[in-house]
């Protein structure tokens, strides 16, 4: 059983910093109070939950929400659901001397300038259940808003007091103490991602052709960065080009938010994945060696001086083949004098399920024997799983292709074999892919019926564990 959320963080205006320049914020209550043995207390909040700086402003704006994810130095990663309101407050310091005086000798009275500040509810959790945290964090909101007879310390503790269960497919039922109900459906497996809609929308906003550039970019070690004027969509875009890598884990720096004063961090010469907001896409576009992906606009640029190598043929006409029949099911007929009736899309969630199976199959094709060139190295104090990289080229007739040599070469690749090299383990969906399905993949990409068939098929049980 894991805890559904660690910290929960508000996080406010901090009005005692000197008045010139960029705002600060600071934590105005935490709780726990004290930091937990296994999680630490998340350093930085303040830069994150306010990403394009603390401002005060003349009109109230509406909530936001968005999920922020941090690192920390074991590598395990911090989701911060971050709700922001703005609350009215009376701003005297701001109000010049002239403007009070000229007001009084008019009304007789000083009519004192309205602000309004920025807050931030933060619930910080190990685990990603996004809509679970917004309805929280929601209904908190509500009740301070709202003045509501609930009391607000009951809701916090019994949020931080929930355990649910890592995987399993289970569910949880639970309630903050509001006369709430709030069901968790944990997934089957915490190997594969949880995405919701997140990959259906990142083609939708940039198409099939960017997309498998940028797919390849990660796999190869390059630096990607996301901008748009939306910090959720750069969350989503993160989290969706991660996990077309799966089975692949990204090991480099993952920074689906990065907060205006932390920019530096673009000139790392580290691969990284990394978004920002759009109001600094002029600081960006300087970067020499970063592929950059712009959202809002569906376009990618990539620098003159990156080679970027793609996926080998036929896997590379075949994926773009298999992914326009999944999105685009009306072009096989568009042309034909009697079309049948309209072929209708899958839902978001399933067909963001569907384009992740395609990937699936990719990998498999990819990968397939690759336990075959596994070695067991027993000189050390402990056994080695080693790769034999030139015997796996060889055996595919691939000693040269650019692509796979730099995949295999790679950090993720690395990672892969430590993770799944041993016999004795847990298998999840790629482990019965690869060692049962390759032949039939095969067969089936001259048959798109059959292809689409088998893609379904693997759709419904990646949507099985949500």
């Amino acid at each position: 059983m894991a805890r559904l959320a660690d910290y929960f963080i508000v996080v406010g205006y901090d009005h005692e910093k000197p008045g010139s320049g960029e705002g600060l914020g600071k934590i105005i209550q935490r709780f726990p109070q004290k930091d937990w043995d296994d999680t630490p207390f998340p350093q930085g909040i303040e830069l994150f939950c306010q990403p394009g700086g603390w401002q005060l402003s003349r009109e109230r704006k509406q909530p936001t929400f968005f999920v922020v994810v941090l690192t920390d130095i074991d590598s395990d990663r911090h989701y911060c659901s971050c709700l922001t309101f703005y609350e009215a407050e009376i701003n005297l310091q701001g109000t010049k001397k002239e403007e009070i005086e000229g007001e009084a000798k008019v009304s007789g009275l000083i009519q004192p300038a309205e602000v309004f500040a920025p807050k931030s509810l933060v619930l910080v959790s190990r685990l990603y259940y996004p809509e679970i945290f917004r309805a929280c964090l929601g209904l908190i909101y509500t009740v301070y808003v709202d003045s509501l007879n609930v009391s607000l310390e009951s809701l916090i503790a019994n949020l931080c007091a929930c355990l649910v269960p890592a995987a399993g497919g289970s569910q949880k039922l639970f309630s903050l103490g509001a006369g709430d109900r709030q069901l968790i459906q944990t997934p089957l497996h915490d190997s594969l991602p949880i995405t919701g809609t997140s990959v259906a929308l990142l083609f939708q906003q940039l198409g099939i052709q960017n997309v498998l550039s940028l797919f390849c970019a990660v796999l190869t070690e390059n630096k990607v960065l996301f901008h748009s004027a939306s910090f959720q969509r750069l969350s989503d875009a993160c989290r969706a080009l991660e996990s077309l890598m799966f089975p692949l884990k990204y090991s480099y720096p993952y920074i689906p938010i990065l907060p205006a004063q932390l920019l530096e961090v673009l000139s790392s010469p580290t691969p990284f994945i990394i978004g920002v907001h759009s109001v600094f896409k002029t600081d960006v576009h300087e970067l020499l060696d970063v592929i950059i992906a712009d959202l809002d606009g569906g376009t990618i640029k990539i620098p003159e001086c990156i080679h970027l190598s793609s996926l080998p043929e036929p896997l590379l006409h075949q994926t773009q083949s298999a992914l326009s029949l999944i999105l685009h099911p009306d072009l096989e007929v568009a042309d034909h004098a009697f079309p049948p009736p309209r072929t209708a899309l899958s839902h978001s969630k399933m067909l963001d399920k569907e384009v992740r199976a395609v990937f699936l199959r990719l990998f498999a094709q990819l990968f397939q024997g690759y336990r075959s060139c596994l070695q067991l190295i027993r000189i050390h104090a402990e056994p080695v799983i080693h790769f034999h990289k030139t015997a796996f080229l060889g055996q595919r007739g691939l000693v040269e292709n650019d692509f796979l040599t730099k995949v295999l070469s790679g950090m993720a690749f690395a990672g892969f074999v430590s993770e799944r090299g041993p016999p004795y383990r847990s298998c999840d969906l790629f482990d019965e892919l690869v060692a049962f399905e390759v032949e039939r993949i095969k067969v089936e990409e001259n048959n798109p019926v059959k292809m689409i068939k088998h893609v379904r098929e693997l759709a419904e049980q990646l949507f099985k564990n949500m």
